[in-house]
């Protein structure tokens, strides 16, 4: 009796699929565990109760369900949840150059929505719900503050310090009151409002000052130097959000590889018993 007990065991553990096998190797369910818990009293049906849980399910996956450990470890969903937050960021940057601050942050909106969809068909469990959100939060954080400081990033990596000559100044209305927008004249004679009208400069036509002037044309110049741009804040928030969006991920995948804990052996009977 013994060694039909024995074979019926080396049959049901070879049925199950190779990822239910490796993971009761890893807590420590091997062949050889099972063979002697089959040995004893009553041990079949607690081998049975065991073997099962690892079956395969004929039931097709849900998105973000568990239905085992390929499914727990699987890398593609959270690998294509990051490339669309990267992709909707790369078309937030680029609409920002066309569009503005503004527009360009409905667009980052909008690609949101595929950063959801992503989002949703990673798996629920082991952390894997609250990281799915924590880099949808992430990617919104990153599109808001990017919007808006994209100048000042384009302006420290590609602007190129200049002597300008401050000019007389602009006036318009906003928001009720009369505005004063300083004006300066490039070493090429042409004139331009700049940017982040930082300081009164009514007082200071005719005078010599350094501006960071992007040579493309495309950004207005910034008065003052480069380390006057102070976007240091802005920028530390920045990467703080991209490292979420890497490293949430990894930690999804890695937190899905960890073997469950193994329970004592009267905690599997009495589970197996109820």
């Amino acid at each position: 009796m013994a060694s039909e007990d024995e074979q019926s065991v080396d049959d049901m553990f070879a049925e199950l699929p190779e990822d239910g096998r490796r993971t009761l190797e890893q807590i420590g369910m091997g062949l050889p565990e099972l063979r002697r818990m089959a040995a004893g009293e009553g041990g079949m049906r607690q081998v049975r109760g065991i073997l099962s849980e690892f079956t395969a399910k004929a039931d097709p996956r849900q998105p973000g369900g568990d239905e085992g450990p390929a499914q727990r470890t699987a890398v593609w969903p959270w690998l294509r949840l990051l490339l669309a937050a990267v992709a909707g960021f790369v078309v937030c940057e680029l609409s920002t150059l066309v569009l503005g601050g503004v527009l360009s942050l409905l667009v980052g909106v909008l690609c949101g929505v595929g950063v959801i969809f992503a989002a949703l068909g990673t798996r629920e469990s082991r952390g894997g719900l609250v990281l799915r959100w924590l880099m949808v939060a992430a990617y919104y954080v990153l599109i808001f503050v990017a919007s808006y400081t994209t100048q000042e990033w384009y302006m420290q990596l590609r602007g190129v310090e200049q002597t300008v000559t401050i000019t007389a100044p602009s006036h318009q209305w906003a928001h009720g009151t009369r505005q004063t927008y300083c004006r300066v004249r490039l070493p090429d004679g042409s004139v331009h409002q700049v940017f982040r009208n930082r300081e009164d400069c009514a007082d200071r036509v005719g005078a010599k000052s350094t501006a960071v002037v992007d040579s493309s044309g495309r950004f207005r110049p910034f008065l003052g130097s480069k380390s006057d741009i102070g976007d240091t804040a802005e920028t530390a928030v920045s990467l703080g959000a991209a490292a979420v969006l890497v490293l949430a991920p990894a930690g999804a995948v890695a937190m899905g590889r960890v073997p469950p804990v193994r329970r004592s052996r009267n905690d599997r009977a009495s589970g197996t018993a109820a």
